[in-house]
């Protein structure tokens, strides 16, 4: 009797102990996929997170720059006859072999077209309207417009340091690093080419209205970075094309090293879009001696690069030179230029890139050897010299001597003047002659401004 009952406790505790078992294996995963769950969502960033926003991360950036590429024009058209619709302004004033017409020849009867995909849109101060954006790549706290600039909202003045936290925890280097890596070698077919304007300054572009107008109803063949003094808290009107397009910059003295760490800065940052194909520095003295459409026609479709540098006996040339440069850099090869040059993509990213030079003249050239005037200059002449012109697109006046070009104010400011600084002199272009030598001009004083903006629509043709 004992017996019986004992094996039926026994089936009876079995039984419960195997259900359990089996209840418990069956259901034990639900709570840790749970977690993981939660986990990953709290923690994995989503793409367009700043967390992605590394200097090896090019996997994002070539899908994303994919994408856009299949809805840009398939190709860039030679405008037949060089000028845009009978509504409009300006004309080049180049020959037609030099003209691209983004879209072809404008219709007087429609809206004017534009070089970028329909998806978008750009509304007349060049920023994006409401509709969709484009991937570009880059995180959401670093937007680019259309025109290859960072947006108004990105950089505004009024937000300025807190803007720049947010865009760049990075150093020069890790900028640099950043520039490199976006640089797709196989992917230049099917983009609109941008010209980069950069503006080295110590404040504010005084000369701005000018520039509104040149670049007004250019929208997505430009971009505009303005390097200042950290120190300068000026703004720009929201109607400005400068307005939110100041880079994150470091401090600038006349004569040191760091005036060429500001220019690789900002060819840094305007690398970082990959639409721009041509580089041109600028300061806030500076002006447009043509419409846009000729500018950009005779940089992009030059074959060249325009960096001036040349061999000068002399203390203020070969004087300047430093023997413990040897032997990476001779005396024979040093060479003197103007600083202001206009270069292709291929050369904005070897100078950036260059650490062995850099370090030479940081160490060894020093006022009275000015950096600004030999760095550029030399490195070119020695390892580029086959593509370059030896020229600068920028006019200015030395004949006055000393150490700054003349200055021209409101009396100085005639037709005579801008007509000789446009067309006074030959030069080579492409392997032929033409008059058409520099494009830029400075030293302009603000106030000169006025009697600029009513002589460039007589002159200038904008």
């Amino acid at each position: 009797m004992y017996l019986h009952k004992f094996i039926i406790y026994i089936f009876v505790f079995a039984s419960g102990f195997i259900i359990g078992i089996t209840l418990n294996f069956s259901n034990r995963d639900v709570p840790f996929q749970f977690e993981v769950s939660q986990f990953c969502s709290a923690f994995i960033s989503p793409p367009n997170s700043p967390s992605h926003f590394v200097a090896n991360d090019t996997k994002n950036v070539t899908e994303n720059k994919s994408k856009e590429s299949n809805q840009l024009p398939e190709t860039l058209r030679i405008a037949p006859n060089g000028t845009r619709n009978n509504d409009s302004k300006e004309s080049s004033e180049l020959p037609e072999t030099m003209l691209i017409e983004p879209n072809g020849a404008r219709n007087n009867d429609s809206e004017q077209s534009s070089p970028l995909p329909e998806t978008m849109p750009i509304d007349p101060k060049g920023t994006q309207n409401n509709e969709p954006k484009e991937s570009s790549g880059l995180p959401e706290t670093m937007p680019i417009e259309p025109s290859g600039t960072q947006n108004n909202t990105s950089l505004a003045s009024d937000e300025y340091p807190l803007r720049i936290k947010q865009l760049h925890n990075m150093s020069d280097d890790a900028l640099v690093s950043r520039a490199l890596s976006v640089y797709p070698e196989n992917e230049q077919k099917e983009i609109v080419p941008k010209v980069a304007f950069m503006f080295l300054t110590r404040g504010k572009v005084h000369l701005a209205p000018l520039w509104d107008k040149f670049f007004e109803g250019h929208e997505g063949l430009y971009s505009i970075y303005v390097h200042t003094q950290p120190t300068f808290n000026g703004t720009f009107p929201e109607n400005s094309v400068f307005h939110g397009r100041r880079i994150p910059s470091k401090k600038v003295e006349w004569g040191k090293f760091n005036m060429i760490e500001a220019e690789k800065r900002l060819l840094a940052n305007a690398l970082l879009d990959t639409s721009n194909q041509r580089f041109v520095l600028l300061s806030e003295s500076c002006i447009p001696l043509f419409n846009f459409w000729t500018i950009y026609s005779y940089l992009i479709n030059s074959t060249q690069t325009f960096v001036e540098a040349y061999d000068l006996p002399g203390p203020v040339g070969r004087g300047r030179y430093n023997h413990r440069m040897e032997p990476d850099i001779t005396l024979e090869q040093w060479r003197k230029g103007s600083q202001w040059f206009q270069m292709d993509r291929e050369l904005a990213l070897e100078i950036i890139s260059d650490q062995k030079y850099t370090v030479l003249f940081k160490k060894f050239c020093k006022p009275a050897c000015y950096s600004d005037e030999h760095y550029i200059p030399t490195f070119v002449s020695m390892k580029f010299w086959e593509k370059n012109s030896n020229r600068t697109l920028t006019w200015v006046d030395w004949t006055l001597g000393g150490p700054h070009p003349t200055r021209f104010g409101r009396i100085q400011v005639t037709v005579d003047l801008l007509k000789d600084m446009r067309s006074g002199k030959t030069c080579l272009y492409n392997g032929k002659e033409t008059n058409v030598c520099c494009l830029f001009a400075r030293k302009f004083l603000p106030n000169s401004l006025d009697r600029l903006l009513k002589i460039a629509p007589k002159i200038m043709k904008f």
